[in-house]
């Protein structure tokens, strides 16, 4: 059995050599009815978003969890802090669960709030954790917010993965209620239904990151990692798009949504906010920005993502975010078939 570096460094390797999939995102089977005659112009857009206490975002685009606790991610996650400076995006470090156990490879995470002083940065933990553990990530890099990230599906196809998983949703309100930044909870890749949201937002969880499939698969990176786990598992989760339309039939104008999985495109990040999204996260493609061409590629590979996203903007007549909910959408294919299927349920 490999140990935690090593894991990291697998992860890292196999989610830059395995493509998405292979579930699509579904943002294809959404469609945003065009607005030809706009009458507002592009110096009118803002991009500004909030997340309820949260400072407010320049703009929706997440730098989303990706690495840490080990040598190699340590100058990966200073490149990628560089990048957020530069593009003044929130960013947000992969788990630290691992490394506030050993207090080994602190500095993998540290990293962040030094080469980005200013900038709004989310923490990241195991619903395992305590509240002190909690509240010591948060510290450890004075973070505005803390992820909570669920996995379980990547644990069971993990060799060294956990097996035991009550109690996480005791541990997320004690930790949602008693951490002292907004608590925002993640899945990594399997989506979430509505009744499990509507669980978390019962004890006191007001930011959901759906994590969605379509994205980087870390269930076929445990496959690649170790050839007899249940293969299966890499087709399991429920499209980005699909998941969510469940949060936002569930939560309310006051509460957050973050998008993420799969979202590679200004049209995707335009269809994530239309559909309830204050925010948008990336991360396989931002990883494979800075891997191919270093920071200013990273950098200007965003920037161009921003500017993207403006242009479909003006496409619908919507000056802000918030109007961006009152764009008309229609559906085809699955995500049409799902809306019928898991509205009433």
């Amino acid at each position: 059995m490999k140990t935690r570096e090593n894991r990291k460094h697998d992860h890292i390797k196999y989610a830059l050599a395995l493509p998405d999939g292979p579930l699509s995102n579904g943002f294809s089977q959404v469609h945003v009815v065009p607005n030809c005659l706009p009458e507002i112009n592009l110096s009118q857009i803002s991009l500004a978003t909030a997340l309820p206490g949260i400072p407010t975002l320049e703009h929706p685009l997440i730098i989303n969890a990706m690495t840490g606790g080990a040598q190699e991610a340590a100058e990966i996650n200073k490149q990628l802090a560089q990048v957020a400076k530069n593009t003044h995006s929130a960013m947000a470090v992969g788990s630290q669960y691992g490394s506030l156990k050993s207090n080994n490879y602190l500095d993998s995470f540290t990293v962040v709030r030094r080469e980005n002083p200013q900038g709004i940065i989310f923490a990241n933990v195991s619903p395992l954790a305590s509240v002190a553990e909690g509240q010591r990530a948060v510290d450890m890099l004075e973070a505005q917010a803390l992820q909570i990230h669920l996995n379980v599906a990547q644990e069971l196809a993990m060799e060294e993965g956990e097996r035991s998983f009550s109690g996480f949703l005791q541990h997320i309100e004690e930790l949602a209620n008693k951490v002292s930044v907004p608590v925002i909870v993640k899945e990594t890749g399997a989506g979430m239904a509505a009744k499990e949201i509507r669980a978390l937002t019962n004890v006191g969880v007001n930011i959901i990151d759906v994590g969605g499939a379509g994205g980087t698969n870390f269930m076929a990176i445990e496959a690649a990692r170790f050839s007899d786990t249940n293969t299966e598992l890499s087709t399991w989760g429920l499209p980005t798009a699909i998941t969510l339309l469940e949060a936002a039939r569930v939560m309310s104008s006051s509460q957050g949504i973050i998008a993420t999985g799969g979202i590679r495109t200004g049209l995707e990040i335009l269809k994530s906010l239309i559909l309830g999204a204050k925010a948008v996260g990336m991360a396989g493609n931002i990883l494979k920005f800075l891997v191919d061409g270093g920071v200013d590629n990273a950098t200007g590979e965003v920037q161009k993502l921003l500017h993207n996203l403006q242009d479909f903007m003006l496409l619908t007549g919507a000056k802000s975010i918030p109007q961006l909910t009152k764009v008309p959408v229609y559906f085809t294919g699955d995500v049409l078939a799902a809306c019928n299927a898991l509205k009433n349920k």
